[in-house]
């Protein structure tokens, strides 16, 4: 007599509560808690809870009821494109500080390129809270 042993697997989503959008929100945009709702929806890459959205800023268009995933959002710009900016460069006790320009849009922490408006190098430094930018060697 023969055995046969059979198995099934089956591959489901794990569903829990995501955060949505209640209307389309613009790149740029700051979402408040009122742009915000609370569905059942697929939880891997996706915010769930209001209070961690509130208060970013939209990197990419997000749409009404679709889920937000941890890329689309990040905190608010402090710097503008074209803005100018004090970049400060710190190595071995030595602080060098002087202006430049902003080739990008950029929050707390983000990795930003910079023009030296003296010596017209392109630098890449991470933006400060104060909004300058911290060139790293």
């Amino acid at each position: 007599m023969r055995a046969f042993l059979f198995l099934l697997l089956f591959s489901s989503a794990a569903f829990a509560d995501v955060v949505t959008p209640t209307r389309t929100l613009r790149p740029g945009s700051l979402i408040t808690a009122e742009d915000l709702s609370v569905k059942s929806g697929e939880q891997v890459g996706m915010f769930d809870r209001v209070s961690d959205v509130a208060g970013q800023e939209a990197r990419v268009a997000l749409y009404a009821g679709r889920a937000i995933p941890f890329a689309a959002i990040g905190p608010p710009a402090l710097i503008n494109r074209n803005q100018i900016v004090s970049v400060h460069f710190q190595t071995s006790g030595l602080r060098i500080s002087t202006e430049g320009r902003a080739l990008e849009r950029g929050g707390i922490g983000d990795h930003v390129r910079v023009m030296n408006l003296n010596s017209r190098a392109t630098l890449f430094g991470f933006v400060q809270a104060d909004g300058s930018i911290e060139v790293k060697q």
